[in-house]
C-alpha cells in the first residue's frame, strides 16, 4: 500500500486507475472524489472485488484523520 497526494491521483485516474471510496454510502453521497465508485467496508466481498478491472490499477480512498 501506498499513499499518494492529489496529483498523483489525477495522474493515475488520467491513466485509467479505478477509484473506490471505502466511505459509507451517506458519506459518499454527500461528497465524493470524482469518478470514484463507492464500495463501503461493509461490503467489501470477493464477490464485490471480483467486478473490478484486474487490469487497471485501484485506488482505495478513505477518510481518517489517522
Amino acid at each position: 500500500m501506498n499513499r499518494i497526494d492529489l496529483d498523483r491521483l489525477v495522474e493515475l485516474q488520467n491513466q485509467a486507475a479505478q477509484v473506490i471510496e471505502v466511505l459509507s454510502r451517506k458519506q459518499f453521497d454527500e461528497q465524493h472524489l470524482p469518478g470514484a465508485v463507492s464500495l463501503p467496508l461493509t461490503k467489501f466481498t470477493s464477490s464485490e472485488l471480483a467486478k473490478l478491472d484486474k487490469n487497471r490499477p485501484v485506488i482505495v480512498y478513505c477518510w481518517d484523520y489517522q
